[in-house]
């Protein structure tokens, strides 16, 4: 069994063997993409993909929207270095998508029609209504998109031995331009076909790389915890390494968990997929397949993570470009060599763009039907106009997301990713609950749940370590998203604010509620009981 050290990460595979392929996967998947957009000929075709998919088409894609680089490099990194504490991450992703399955997903797909926003909008005031669910779409996506954008620039960084930052900002900017054409060309029938395609890479790279760990180590799991364990400490095999130090580290993990099981029921990008197929039965078998294709894939990380640490060692990957992030690849390198670190480079690179591309037809989407066509035009828009409002806002959101992505690099993905989930946990769950389940919510609840949800998780964000403050203990070295250790304005003790701002924002639901004097609510809300139940009229747009 090997277990000497990778080589340096600025001289592990050949960049031209890792461009290579990679090149490969943006042509081919270019051309899936051209072929797709042949038949996109209305708003439906361009943000829902017709309606075409099966149940299993979209559980697939929906995976490969899911699964994204937070999956595959920031978990594996996040098992190697910590150990139990980064498979909890796992744990987290994949038991939210019960409150998917159990709460959402049907009745989403029964009432909406294109947006979270339809759904809310339907027994509410339009306008607002609409306006406050853009502007948390937008929030959550611009979060998610840091998180890819940063584990773009690291594997980049690796693959190509970039150490300096405006190597991987100027990557960061190829990848938010591909991303850009993806969604221009494609819309959502192309978008879904390449995360289809990046699903099946995906699980089938993890699958062969988990098998080849599991060789190395006689297919005794045992084993292989015992080898990481030889060479992280025995504190990779237990809880505490990373959330068990001090009583804020465990508030810390009770907030992350939380944000990371309520936050899936509550992201656009995976709320937008249930619109995709035609009928409400196809929405449940479309979470079926995710939920069985996305549990293969954690327990494929739990063998990446305890492999890397064993095989590559703790300080070799925070020693590399991309730190934590770097795990997957720096693996695969041990195992195979260039070539299989190119391949699973090009995978994880196609994971990046797969995950980018859904997010960003996800918000361009809810600004030109909820902002343009709903609120600024009245519906006085013609479907040829509304999407080119779309593809005018992909460019921008484009453009927003390589700035974002430029300052969150080298932050783990798994972690900035965990935030986007408690933006959406905080701002749209409460609301898209309530207005499933209780009659007597009103236009006032929603905008304060919104509005307070968001407000109160972005700003205590901002007052966290996560934006400043936050230093290595025995280096010094800044670890928040501002590298200056001198600037510290984090007031916050908590990385992850959910623990706070979900609770709020169900009881702001509540109180706006009860204290309003909105009638005919509950009207609404009955005809909002049975379309979620049958599906009658979700074909039709609803105007208030």
């Amino acid at each position: 069994m090997r277990t000497a050290p990778v080589a340096p990460a600025t001289d592990i595979g050949s960049p031209s063997v890792n461009i290579a392929i990679f090149a490969l996967f943006v042509v081919v998947t270019m051309a899936v993409v051209v072929r797709a957009s042949r038949n996109n000929r209305s708003a439906a075709d361009f943000y829902a993909g017709g309606r075409s998919f099966t149940g299993g088409q979209n559980g697939t894609a929906i995976a490969g929207d899911y699964l994204s680089a937070a999956s595959f490099l920031g978990i594996a990194g996040a098992i190697a270095v910590y150990g139990y504490d980064g498979f909890l991450y796992s744990i987290g992703f994949l038991v939210a998508w019960l409150v998917a399955l159990l709460l959402v997903a049907e009745l989403l797909r029964n009432t909406g029609r294109f947006t979270m926003a339809d759904v809310l909008s339907f027994r509410l005031q339009e306008r607002p209504v609409r306006t406050a669910a853009a502007i948390s779409t937008q929030a959550v996506t611009f979060f998610y998109l840091l998180a890819q954008m940063a584990g773009a620039g690291g594997l980049v960084a690796l693959l190509l031995g970039i150490e300096g930052k405006t190597g991987q900002n100027v990557v960061i900017a190829v990848v938010g331009a591909v991303m850009i054409l993806y969604v221009l060309v494609g819309g959502m029938k192309g978008t879904t076909w390449v995360q289809i395609i990046k699903a099946a890479l995906l699980v089938v790279g993890a699958a062969v790389m988990t098998v080849w760990v599991l060789a190395q180590h006689g297919f005794n799991l045992s084993e292989l915890l015992g080898a990481a364990a030889a060479r992280g400490g025995e504190a990779v095999l237990g809880p505490g390494a990373q959330y068990g130090a001090n009583p804020t580290s465990q508030l810390n993990f009770l907030s992350l968990s939380l944000a990371l099981v309520l936050g899936t029921a509550g992201l656009p990008h995976v709320l937008m997929r249930f619109y995709t197929v035609p009928t409400s039965k196809e929405a449940r078998r479309s979470v079926v397949w995710a939920i069985w294709i996305i549990g293969f894939f954690y327990l494929f990380t739990l063998v990446l993570g305890y492999g890397a640490g064993a095989l590559v060692g703790r300080d070799t990957i925070l020693a590399a470009p991309g730190k934590v992030n770097s795990a997957a690849p720096l693996l695969a390198y041990e195992l195979g060599g260039t070539v299989l670190l190119g391949i699973i480079a090009a995978v994880a690179f196609a994971t990046i763009l797969a995950v980018v591309a859904g997010l960003a037809i996800t918000a361009s989407a809810s600004f030109a039907h909820d902002i343009y066509a709903s609120v600024v035009k009245r519906g006085r828009v013609t479907p040829d106009e509304e999407v080119r409002v779309a593809r005018l806002a992909v460019l921008v959101i484009g453009a927003v997301a390589i700035v974002g992505g430029i300052f969150a690099n080298g932050q783990n993905v798994a972690f900035l990713v965990a935030l986007a989930f408690a933006v959406a946990a905080s701002a749209n769950l409460p609301t898209i609950l309530y207005s499933l389940f209780w009659s007597r919510f009103t236009t006032r609840g929603a905008l304060w749940s919104i509005y307070g949800g968001l407000i109160s998780c972005v700003v205590l964000i901002a007052l966290s370590p996560v934006v400043s403050g936050k230093t290595d203990p025995n280096t010094g070295a800044s670890l928040s998203m501002i590298t200056d250790p001198s600037i510290d304005f984090s007031w916050f003790p908590l990385e992850n604010p959910g623990l706070v701002t979900i609770p709020l924002a169900f009881f702001l639901g509540w109180l706006g509620s009860v204290t309003s004097r909105e009638s005919g609510h509950e009207v609404r809300a009955a005809e909002m009981e049975v379309r979620s139940l049958t599906g009658a009229g979700a074909e039709k747009a609803v105007q208030h």
